[in-house]
């Protein structure tokens, strides 16, 4: 393993998320499972690169050209005025065409399939994506969609002007080709809403390959620096790849499955410490490796989380033992090498401290005996010469005495 594997699994493979398109060029989230959590400063600012969509270059038209576009009825149903859906004039929806009523609005939780063009506010189509299919409510999408979908009625066409918040933010997107910090256009025309499959029931193919999206599309939350929604679509993944199942699954399924749980776990782990909710992000180390005790990345990553708890002592021991499982590698012997140094400097700054509050006792010790022994001296010296003056004034008092008589 090397130095990125740490952080990364390149073995994952599976289907992008339903509002990705799989792109050509190697790239983070193609490359797998995790992304750096601590060292990585600068994804927020540079996110990895993704393929071109090498679209965008439709056509310019104003708002009442396409507002009408593939209409399949010479006359259009009536025209409400906008809904202001949020309340803040950032996310706006209107009714091109009106559908079969306010009880064939579509819930959260279920699965919709809907028409969609997208355009820039100066009109450029930038996709275009018939029998979009997504659950509504699990993030799978924009936000713009997400919330206004549910406000249709079945067979409803709308447009939606969505603020850049709503959309691909200040980051933009590279497929769609979207600009930094653009506003959209969305006309969208709801065909579908079923209810959600009954996970027992789902054959583990289907569970695999769902959980599966669902964890990539936490991915692409990750790499966008929405964290919050990372770790839902990371729960939700792991909701279904811990279902029961009442059918029939074999091991290798099982492993599987296993294996994309770990990944959740990991993921949620990086997406947890981004929000600095570091005792969520240490249940969920322990978590993964419950499941796989010889997980180097759950082992990096809760090394890394203990450091910054302040527990260094326990921290380097797990990044020792994840070293020892892969000597070689130099981003664990890196991290191991900075924490025992700082842990070092640590313990000497707290020694001081305790000398400096405690004072020294060798030293203090031997100027106190010093002093005694000083003192001791000189009250010897002093009773010794006042004796002899005594004793000399004595016999000087006893030869007068004599002398007289």
């Amino acid at each position: 393993m090397t130095e990125q594997e740490v952080t990364m699994d390149s073995s994952d493979d599976h289907a992008s998320a339903p509002s990705v398109k799989k792109s050509g060029r190697a790239s983070l989230l193609d490359s797998g499972e995790d992304f750096e959590v601590l060292d990585e400063e600068d994804i927020d600012d540079d996110p990895p690169p993704l393929e071109d969509a090498g679209g965008g270059k439709g056509r310019t038209t104003d708002e009442s050209e396409y507002k009408n576009a593939d209409s399949d009825s010479d006359t259009p149903g009536p025209v409400e005025e906008w809904l202001d859906v949020l309340g803040n004039d950032h996310l706006k929806k209107k009714v091109l065409e009106s559908g079969e009523g306010r009880d064939s609005r579509p819930q959260k939780g279920q699965n919709v399939k809907i028409n969609l063009k997208t355009y820039l506010a100066d009109g450029t189509l930038v996709e275009e994506q018939p029998d979009l299919s997504f659950t509504l409510g699990d993030g799978d999408v924009i936000q713009a969609l997400d919330l206004t979908v549910q406000l249709m009625d079945m067979g409803e066409k709308a447009l939606v002007q969505a603020n850049a918040k709503y959309a691909y933010g200040v980051r933009g997107s590279l497929e769609p080709e979207v600009p930094p910090n653009s506003e959209l256009s969305l006309e969208v025309e709801l065909l579908k809403a079923t209810d959600a499959p009954d996970l027992e029931l789902l054959p583990p193919p289907e569970k695999i390959s769902l959980s599966s999206l669902k964890r990539e599309r936490g991915n692409v939350h990750y790499q966008r620096g929405d964290y919050a929604f990372a770790v839902n679509s990371y729960s939700i993944a792991l909701q279904i790849t811990e279902s029961s199942s009442k059918v029939d699954i074999s091991p290798e399924e099982e492993n599987e499955l296993m294996d994309v749980r770990v990944k959740c776990l990991n993921n949620m782990a990086a997406s947890q410490l981004k929000l600095d909710h570091y005792d969520a992000a240490l249940k969920s180390c322990v978590s993964a490796l419950e499941h796989q005790p010889d997980n180097i990345k759950a082992l990096f990553r809760m090394g890394k989380v203990l450091a910054l708890q302040g527990e260094y002592s326990e921290a380097i021991q797990t990044l020792r033992k994840a070293l020892k499982l892969e000597t070689s590698n130099k981003t664990i012997h890196a991290e191991l090498s900075k924490l025992v140094k700082k842990n070092s400097e640590l313990r000497g700054a707290e020694q001081a401290m305790y000398k400096k509050m405690l004072g020294n006792p060798g030293s203090s010790g031997g100027g106190s005996q010093k002093l005694r022994a000083k003192s001791t001296w000189a009250l010897s010296w002093k009773w010794l010469f006042g004796a002899t003056a005594v004793a000399i004034g004595g016999v000087a008092l006893s030869v007068v005495i004599a002398a007289r008589n």
